[in-house]
């Protein structure tokens, strides 16, 4: 599910090629999930990375992690007999 959903939000990431010739992606709703590289494969491999760790960090702190297209990440708490 996990990775059904990151790969829904990449989907979703926005390019562009810098004056410097590198390129920067970023996500809409995902403050603090960009990445900037050399080429465009290498700017969304490192992309998808940040995302990957953000989910972790999200997860942790317990924030709310956005529905992108019907799909959600939440963790659910259950009780122990």
């Amino acid at each position: 599910m996990i990775f059904e959903y990151c790969q829904k939000v990449i989907e979703k990431a926005e390019y562009k090629k810098l004056e410097d010739g590198t390129w920067f992606a970023e996500i809409a709703g995902f403050k603090g999930v960009w990445a900037n590289s050399q080429s465009v494969e290498e700017c969304r491999k490192e992309l998808i990375t940040v995302l990957e760790e953000w989910i972790v960090f999200k997860l942790r702190d317990k924030d709310h992690i956005p529905e992108v297209d019907g799909l959600g990440i939440e963790i659910k708490e259950l009780a122990v007999a």
